[in-house]
């Protein structure tokens, strides 16, 4: 599970950093979560993962102000 919370925080950090890269997880949030991980995510993990990105993401908006609004234009 650990595992997990680390690729998640890696992730999200990754997104943060760079508007393409928000985009691509905009347009294709599983292709991107997979590219950015480094490593293959078993499709049952891969929803668990994504929704723990957004989670991450949701979380965050309260100290860097912008990400939940960034996401939610997204989707």
């Amino acid at each position: 599970m650990d595992k997990i919370k680390e690729i998640i925080e890696n992730i999200v950090n990754k997104i943060k950093g760079d508007p393409a890269t928000l985009k691509n997880f905009k347009d294709d949030p599983e292709k991107t979560v997979e590219g950015l991980a480094g490593v293959d995510i078993p499709d049952g993990a891969m929803d668990k993962v994504v929704a723990g990105v957004k989670a991450k993401m949701a979380a965050d908006d309260g100290e860097d102000g912008g990400i939940v609004g960034k996401i939610k234009s997204l989707f």
